[in-house]
């Protein structure tokens, strides 16, 4: 939860507001699955945050992931 609120106080454009992508937009930059998308939000891997029942995906955190997956595949 508290990596969450990080991303939500991230501030991102003229308007305050982070950049949120729904879940078909961020399985679609990945270019997976929306089920594995799902595995990677309940895995922890993926951050994710709920508003009413959709589920955003910030933009950042999917960038993170794509960079921490690189790092490990470097290893």
């Amino acid at each position: 939860m508290k990596e969450e609120m990080n991303y939500i106080e991230e501030r991102r454009g003229g308007d305050g507001m982070p950049e949120l992508l729904t879940v078909r937009e961020a399985y679609g930059k990945l270019r997976i699955s929306k089920w594995m998308l799902y595995r990677l939000i309940r895995s922890g891997k993926l951050v994710s945050i709920r508003i009413g029942r959709r589920r955003l995906i910030p933009a950042r955190a999917v960038s993170e992931l794509v960079e921490q997956l690189s790092r490990e595949s470097m290893v």
